[in-house]
């Protein structure tokens, strides 16, 4: 079987004035995570301005063993010690592998099997994948952007992505529950 990767979920509730300072450990993290041995990628969710106050960082990596490395490693540990002061509450991070953190429930303690998986992410993309393009290009085009379809597709990727993991999903997952865990 194919290795489905690994995913970290990180959110940081930050002190309401320590943004900048956050911002700036982030900006030293970054780069000692993306040279971390199977590192793949990351996102970063930051927080509404003068509204919220909580980053959700998701990285991923190409196994489980990879992730728990990086999450336990003392170069992280030192790097969290530093930004203990800038944090409301403390450090806190799910890892799951391939796409389970898409399927999360507070009320469900295990995880559905990976062809339910598949056919719930399929049918959730598949809309979006339609609908988002639809909306954005003549956006994109109203506001007089050219078009370039690679800017044009890592927007809508994007933005399928964010809706995805913020929006559609934990919402699909909670409706179909029954059916999903069952």
């Amino acid at each position: 079987m194919e290795n489905p990767g690994a995913s970290v979920v990180i959110t940081h509730h930050i002190l309401n004035d320590k943004q900048a300072e956050y911002e700036k450990w982030l900006s030293e993290i970054l780069p000692i995570t993306k040279h971390s041995a199977g590192f793949i990628d990351l996102q970063i969710v930051r927080p509404i301005p003068d509204l919220t106050y909580v980053y959700t960082v998701i990285i991923r990596f190409d196994t489980i063993a990879n992730l728990r490395n990086w999450m336990e490693s003392d170069s992280r540990k030192r790097m969290i010690e530093k930004a203990n002061p800038l944090f409301r509450k403390n450090d806190n991070y799910k890892i799951k592998s391939g796409l389970d953190f898409l399927f999360e429930s507070e009320s469900e303690t295990k995880v559905p099997v990976r062809w339910k998986q598949f056919l719930v992410t399929w049918s959730a993309i598949y809309p979006l994948s339609i609908l988002v393009p639809l909306v954005s290009i003549p956006l994109l085009r109203f506001l007089k952007i050219p078009a370039f379809h690679y800017s044009d597709a890592l927007l809508n990727s994007g933005i399928i992505v964010f809706l995805m993991v913020f929006l559609v999903m934990p919402n699909y997952t909670k409706l179909i529950r029954k059916w999903l865990y069952k």
